[in-house]
């Protein structure tokens, strides 16, 4: 007897299931910026002395524009669940980069291994980026990693992302692609957006077209941005 295998669609950027969203298309056009930018800024870490502050964007950057490709092509076929699991990381590490530019004295941590006693949570380091950098633009923060943390743990708040109605209204829960919750896709796109377009602001500050410019100490040339 021979197993009857169910058919998977792969998905195409002319057949894709969210294709027409708005959110998408800017999230698109975001990412198509910023492999135009790291072509050009990633040739500036190239052969040269870099500060602490390139050293660890050397690191972060290309894992942050990796994981926003990532979540792309995992909206693309229709793997939501996967794609919102991942926004926390991305989201970590663009709120590092942030945190690391704006305060000098965390590139001491980063330097040291960045070590999870002495490093500061998320939590923390979007509330010193509110205060430091948006000018306490929001009055509280408090509770603001609780969803990524739920999605990213898999605590029982996470089945919201995963569960989606039938034709018969019977709640199920997915183990596979998700076709038919655009507000889903939606939500993903436009938590990543941010943190993509704060990364290439960082890039550019910190490798400009003329060259790596002098933030924190100075290190070997080894590292560099890939392109």
């Amino acid at each position: 007897m021979h197993e009857k295998k169910m058919s998977v669609p792969v998905f195409t950027p002319d057949d894709e299931p969210y294709l027409g969203l708005e959110t998408l298309f800017v999230f698109d056009k975001l990412i198509c910026s910023c492999m135009e930018l790291n072509s050009k800024t990633a040739p500036a870490s190239h052969g040269h002395e870099l500060s602490s502050l390139q050293r660890a964007l050397c690191i972060l950057v290309p894992q942050t524009i990796s994981l926003s490709l990532s979540i792309r092509e995992l909206i693309r076929q229709g793997y939501l669940f996967g794609a919102k699991v991942l926004v926390r990381p991305l989201t970590e590490r663009a709120v590092t980069i942030l945190y690391l530019f704006k305060n000098p004295a965390g590139l001491e941590i980063w330097d040291d291994g960045w070590d999870y006693k002495k490093r500061p949570k998320l939590q923390q380091m979007i509330e010193y980026l509110n205060e430091h950098l948006l000018s306490e633009r929001f009055d509280s923060l408090k509770g603001f990693t609780h969803d990524l943390n739920s999605a990213t743990h898999g605590d029982p708040f996470s089945a919201r992302w995963n569960i989606v109605l039938r034709d018969d209204g019977v709640p199920v829960f997915l183990t596979s692609k998700n076709l038919t919750s655009p507000k889903l896709a939606d939500e993903i796109c436009a938590e990543v957006i941010p943190w993509l377009a704060a990364t290439m602001g960082i890039m550019s500050a910190a490798f400009g077209e003329s060259g790596p410019t002098s933030c924190g100490s100075r290190t070997d040339p080894g590292s560099k941005i890939v392109n």
